[in-house]
């Protein structure tokens, strides 16, 4: 199964609803706190070209937010990218 990234605030719906419907697949997640270090804002900023989140990575493809994710899992395309 492929890996998740996931660039996060603690008080985010969106963050705590990607981490929600990713953990019923069962996917393998790292979240990263972006409001805890500049750093990793920035790197999120460079990676996604984005600066709201989340901002969801599957292996290095860049998913976009929750609403993509959710997207992906409506169409029934998000099994098939977290199996890859």
């Amino acid at each position: 199964m492929s890996h998740v990234t996931l660039y996060t605030t603690q008080h985010c719906p969106y963050c705590l609803n990607a981490k929600s419907l990713l953990a019923r697949k069962g996917a393998s997640t790292t979240e990263i706190d972006v409001a805890s270090s500049p750093q990793r804002l920035a790197e999120m900023l460079h990676k996604s070209k984005r600066r709201s989140v989340p901002q969801i990575f599957i292996g290095d493809r860049h998913i976009g937010g929750f609403d993509e994710l959710a997207s992906l899992e409506r169409k029934g395309e998000l099994d098939a990218l977290l199996r890859a």
